[in-house]
């Protein structure tokens, strides 16, 4: 198959990003508006970006109508109208379908908190607050928002946030380190499916993997 983006669909790229880029974590972003309106949604177009200074970005596309998703408009920075900050609670095992809920499409001011069953946590150093049910929290101040396309429907849109609080619940935790066994992190797949991160292998990284067993049943690449 042969695709050119520019010739295609808002929904066919979209399919075929979700399709081949996998799995991706999620991110359960909440904001606050300037009135103190909450807000909760998914992102799985989210990752880490470095450690000095710590940040990650998300990736909320405007609406149909082009206007600014409801995270955006929270995120932005204040000289924007927005709040200028926002927290990331992982999604795990046992609150996905809260999270996969949290997606619902309210209106502005309407709670997904309520709609979705989960609970608030009131952060520690910023105004938005996180999943009281997540295992582990990014607090984070935006440093810059990069438009791709702004005002047209489907514009990508860049967040970055520079993370300036983390929590982790200490049953998720061995060693001192994350223990995945514990975190329980979902992903997403293409489509409606989902990912669980159980299966695991390890394997070093450079020259070094050449010389590795094949991980698991995945034979000789």
């Amino acid at each position: 198959m042969h695709f050119t983006p520019s010739d295609e669909s808002i929904a066919a790229c979209y399919r075929l990003l979700i399709g081949v880029i996998v799995p991706r974590p999620i991110a359960v972003v909440g904001t606050c508006s300037a009135h103190g309106q909450v807000n909760l949604a998914p992102f799985s177009f989210f990752t880490g970006i470095g450690s000095r200074p710590m940040s990650l970005l998300f990736c909320p596309v405007n609406n149909r109508d082009g206007s600014e998703k409801d995270s955006l408009r929270n995120a932005k920075p204040r000289s924007e109208g927005g709040q200028g900050e926002f927290t990331v609670s992982v999604c795990t095992e046992a609150i996905v379908r809260r999270v996969a809920a949290a997606a619902e499409p309210l209106p502005f001011g309407e709670s997904e908190f309520a709609l979705s069953g989960l609970h608030e946590r009131p952060s520690r150093v910023v105004a938005a607050p996180s999943v009281a049910e997540s295992p582990a929290v990014f607090e984070c101040r935006t440093r810059q928002i990069v438009r791709l396309a702004e005002g047209q429907a489907g514009g990508g849109n860049i967040v970055v946030g520079e993370v300036v609080h983390v929590w982790v619940d200490d049953r998720a935790l061995s060693n001192g380190a994350v223990d995945p066994d514990r975190l329980r992190a979902v992903a997403r797949m293409g489509g409606e499916s989902w990912a669980t991160t159980r299966e695991r292998f390890d394997l070093a990284m450079g020259r070094e993997a050449l010389q590795a067993p094949p991980p698991l049943d995945f034979g000789v690449v």
